[in-house]
């Protein structure tokens, strides 16, 4: 009898979240990611329903197309498992149905230190980490996770910081620090520039043709 093959894990970075609308920050944490982290593939997963949101400005099929729009000619992939379930997007149901789906896949969070922060309040986050990692990159500006000035390293949460790892084995349960983005770039600052009539930082000029000919935020309010 001969044994099964074993099959190598695919490397999956997967970059979560509303993208209302999609900016050069999420671009260049997605940039820190690909160069760190020895991935095979990073997605973009747009969230149907944020559950720290109460709603998205943008309709989920618009916030899609932004996305597509940015990502053209990237090594970037959207997989949108999210938009699919019919439900909140909790991290923790997406992981589960990609694992489902993909068994041999190794899965990595991305996220801002902003992210971070509230990981702790996430829905079941010590399920998420027996799923998958995380990697988390210093955002600027970030209200509650400082920088440490001698090295740049983010103030994580215990819950992460005692999962420290120098690098990512493709393993769960790790914690990876990344560089900082350096952009301190935010959708909820840029809708609110549209809403006002004035001129967006960080937005590519596709997704800001998009924004302007769908008349999109124009009564945003935070």
């Amino acid at each position: 009898m001969h044994s099964s093959p074993v099959v190598a894990s695919r490397r999956v970075g997967l970059l979560g979240g509303a993208f209302d609308p999609p900016h050069e920050g999420h671009l260049r944490l997605a940039q820190l990611a690909w160069d760190n982290l020895m991935l095979d593939e990073l997605r973009f997963v747009p969230a149907r329903i944020a559950p720290m949101k109460q709603k998205s400005a943008a309709p989920a099929g618009m916030r899609l197309a932004m996305l597509r729009e940015m990502l053209d000619g990237t090594p970037y992939t959207i997989d949108d498992i999210e938009l699919g379930l019919g439900e909140v997007s909790y991290t923790v149901k997406t992981l589960e149905a990609c694992s489902e789906r993909e068994p041999n896949a190794a899965w990595i969070l991305i996220m801002g230190s902003d992210q971070a922060k509230a990981f702790e309040k996430w829905f079941d986050p010590e399920r998420i980490l027996e799923l998958a990692s995380v990697a988390v990159a210093v955002r600027p500006n970030c209200e509650g996770v400082s920088a440490d000035e001698s090295n740049s390293e983010p103030a994580l949460p215990a819950f992460l910081s005692v999962r420290l790892s120098g690098e990512w084995s493709g393993k769960p349960g790790h914690t990876i620090l990344l560089p900082s983005t350096e952009l301190g770039l935010a959708s909820s600052k840029i809708r609110g520039q549209l809403a006002h009539r004035q001129n967006p930082v960080g937005l590519s000029e596709k997704v800001l043709t998009t924004i302007l000919r769908q008349k999109l935020y124009r009564k945003y309010s935070s």
